[in-house]
């Protein structure tokens, strides 16, 4: 097997931090009786000024091993310790202990501007990037014009960088990073700066560098959807440490937004008589799913909601469904099991019932509640718009769609993904 591109071994970063001890409230007159006995005594340090150090470990026996083409995501929580993973990596900075090995160029893209000399315009600053990564001139010339239209800053291109909005900062030093044809490309969330065109342009761009040019990337993103589609491997960080490393990039991701999330609702269980009527008596309500997955869920996983419930009087004009809301609150969409051809609603007879429905899975990122909802036709509600009507809670995240330009959510209530055919003429 070929030695791996990215070689990490027990990997630790240490920061020492230091805390200046809270002044306390001294008045005027205290002020000046102090000025006074430190004009006749030998400077000390008051005793509001006393300092304490601490240790913070923002990396902890990290390990791990990339091999050539891979595209790695790093996921975790503000805090986790990826950017100064990527620091290191990009040896930015140095590790406290343990060791980084790479064989190859690095091309890194950690923040607005990285690599750019403020003072040098935008044609000399790839120059020098090229410079820094081992291109020669002539290598650098024939990627110029690529990377020059990619950036879309050819009126600005003898101007100096320090006049270049962040924007276009984003845009060239991507550019640069990804043309030059480094072995490993290393990206943080800097890419969120850019406008919403750009940042799609750029991972479809991640996606080719890949998938046809073989490099190897390491990706640092909160945009799940863009991990999911990118990436073949996903590491998540937790408090430093690495907590999660698959090539099911999915379960990984699973795990990172379960654990960021709050624990949704997934099952009712009738706990008192309120809701008891001879008609249709709940007993559970809950969302199920074939894989056995948790809340958030992807949009490819097929959803059901599953209400059981005692009957003891059978009419037929009961009508039983649920209603779903989004995190707005706004109603979503109103469905019964009356909805199709009479001859194919669910016969329910006197006893315990079990209806199930599927949920159509083109809804929209985000959280939703499910709340019953039923009665009898044109007489009576048994189960209405309330807060106290049996529900559940469930959330979508990840897995929209397979579209290199559909990373982040999308505006609007639902986001089904539509086939499109060319007609013909």
């Amino acid at each position: 097997m070929a030695s791996p591109i990215i070689s990490v071994e027990n990997l630790g970063k240490r920061y020492r931090l230091r805390h200046k001890a809270k002044v306390p409230y001294t008045t005027f007159r205290d002020a000046i009786a102090q000025g006074t006995r430190r004009l006749f005594t030998p400077r000390q340090l008051d005793s509001g000024e006393a300092a304490s150090e601490e240790e913070f470990w923002a990396l902890k026996d990290v390990s791990f091993e990339v091999q050539q083409g891979d595209v790695v995501g790093i996921v975790g929580r503000n805090g986790a310790g990826k950017s100064t993973l990527l620091k290191v990596l990009s040896r930015i900075t140095e590790p406290s202990v343990g060791c980084v090995r790479l064989r190859g160029r690095v091309a890194s893209l950690l923040e607005v501007g990285t690599g750019f000399h403020p003072e040098l315009t935008g044609r000399e600053n790839i120059f020098l990037n090229g410079a820094i990564l081992g291109m020669s001139k002539a290598e650098i010339r024939s990627k110029f014009d690529e990377i020059v239209a990619f950036a879309e800053v050819e009126r600005f291109l003898d101007t100096p960088v320090k006049h270049y909005s962040s924007g276009m900062y984003v845009r060239l030093a991507f550019a640069v990073a990804a043309h030059l044809e480094p072995e490993i490309l290393i990206v943080d969330e800097v890419l969120a700066v850019g406008d919403t065109q750009f940042q799609k342009k750029c991972l479809g761009k991640i996606k080719d560098v890949a998938s046809y040019q073989g490099r190897t990337v390491i990706f640092v993103s909160h945009q799940m959807n863009a991990v999911e589609s990118l990436c073949n491997r996903c590491v998540m960080l937790q408090g430093g440490t690495v907590v999660a490393d698959s090539r099911d990039v999915r379960s990984v991701v699973q795990s990172y937004l379960s654990a960021d999330s709050q624990a949704a609702e997934l099952k009712w269980t009738r706990q008192t008589t309120r809701h008891d009527n001879p008609y249709f008596a709940p007993r559970i309500m809950e969302i199920t799913n074939t894989v056995g997955d948790a809340s958030p869920y992807s949009r490819q996983t097929q959803l059901s909601v599953a209400i059981a419930a005692d009957v003891e009087v059978n009419d037929s004009a009961l009508t039983i469904g649920y209603d779903l809301y989004n995190e707005n609150n706004d109603l979503v969409y109103r469905t019964y099991q009356t909805d199709g051809a009479e001859d194919t609603w669910p016969r329910i007879e006197p006893g315990f019932n079990v209806l199930e429905s599927p949920i159509p899975m083109w809804l929209n990122e985000g959280r939703y509640r499910l709340c019953l909802r039923g009665g009898l036709h044109n007489r009576t509600w048994l189960f209405a718009e309330s807060t106290d009507v049996p529900s559940v809670e469930f959330e979508i995240r990840g897995g929209l769609s397979e579209s290199p330009y559909w990373q982040a959510r999308r505006d609007g209530i639902v986001a089904p993904v539509v086939q499109w055919r060319k007609a013909l003429t």
